[in-house]
């Protein structure tokens, strides 16, 4: 490692995620006069809402009626930037180590960082989209199948077959409903893990709704041209034509990486106090990377929003201890 990856300057927190609620906590930081940094492992900001879905509309923001995921992303790097943070993308951190009493070393794909306080919004950490695990489906992956979507457009006209019964399946239904030429949803059991309201619209939409299915196989020469469906119940199969598959099942995360660098974990992610604080002190975690020991675990952008506000303010006080928690209502920037 040359020297010109090391950066000697101590910043007062550094927010090791740059989605949407790590660019919130930025700004906040900003506005609480803290010298901060963010690390993104992507080269772009926006986390998941970039990657995976910026065509995707969000219903649950203050504020906003309905607000696509991309023009979120964009405002919250507009206010983000009013404070000037430094930004460091494409560089994903391997290694936390408390220094001292206040001081922690990060260590990235591109070298070292060292910062007073720490505030991990990573989302769901290292996720990678669940497959169905069928070879036939496989073979058809980027010419037919598609676990991702950056561009719904790419779906006009189209006979589209979605699977899934959570958030993401119900939503790309709805989204799609009125640009391809026909959306069937594919589910294997009558209950929905999707938000209640989607289920209703869904099922009074245009949307074709197939329960108890499972997708048994595919077919096709060079592009995916059908699907093959299993009722789970009678066993009955049914073949339908189609151009294009969407599996939505959920996300395979792997937080081995936070285990080696000693923070405690629990099945939903980092545990933290009310304080948003890990069992490293220092190291705050805010969003769905975080798993509150003493409430209700929400994976809501709102409530990401409201623990990095808790977050940052608690860092701020654990550099500075005659500093207050709650510094009043903002009425200004720095």
């Amino acid at each position: 490692m040359s020297l010109h990856d090391i950066d000697k300057e101590v910043y007062d927190i550094t927010i090791v995620g740059g989605g949407p609620v790590g660019l919130f906590a930025a700004f906040y930081s900003g506005i609480r006069n803290m010298k901060t940094k963010l690390i993104e492992a992507l080269p772009h900001l926006g986390g998941q809402l970039s990657a995976l879905y910026p065509d995707k509309y969000i219903y649950d923001v203050p504020g906003c009626t309905k607000i696509l995921a991309q023009d979120l992303v964009k405002r919250l790097e507009e206010q983000a930037m009013q404070v000037n943070p430094t930004i460091r993308l494409n560089e994903r951190v391997v290694a936390l180590r408390r220094l001292d009493e206040k001081l922690i070393e990060l260590e990235t794909t591109k070298g070292l960082h060292y910062s007073k306080t720490v505030l991990l919004t990573t989302g769901m950490g290292a996720l990678s989209m669940k497959k169905l695990g069928i070879p036939s489906v496989d073979r058809f992956e980027g010419r037919g199948v598609y676990y991702s979507i950056t561009n719904k457009w790419m779906f006009r006209d189209k006979k589209v077959i979605i699977v899934g019964g959570g958030d993401s399946a119900v939503d790309w239904a709805l989204n799609l409903k009125d640009i391809a030429s026909e959306v069937i949803l594919v589910h294997r059991r009558a209950g929905f893990r999707a938000h209640e309201a989607k289920v209703i619209e869904l099922f009074h939409s245009n949307v074709r709704v197939l329960i108890p299915y499972v997708v048994k196989d595919a077919h096709g020469t060079e592009k995916l041209e059908s699907v093959t469906l299993t009722n789970v119940e009678t066993g009955e199969e049914v073949t339908l034509e189609t151009d294009c598959l969407i599996p939505q099942i959920g996300y395979e995360m792997n937080n081995s990486l936070y285990k080696s660098w000693g923070l405690d974990m629990d099945e939903h992610g980092i545990r933290v106090n009310g304080k948003m604080e890990t069992n490293i002190p220092g190291v705050f975690a805010a969003g769905d990377v975080a798993s509150p020991v003493d409430s209700p675990k929400l994976n809501l952008i709102a409530i990401g929003f409201a623990q990095a506000i808790i977050a940052v303010n608690c860092a701020k006080h654990y550099i500075d201890p005659s500093s207050p928690i709650f510094p009043g209502y903002t009425v200004k920037l720095r």
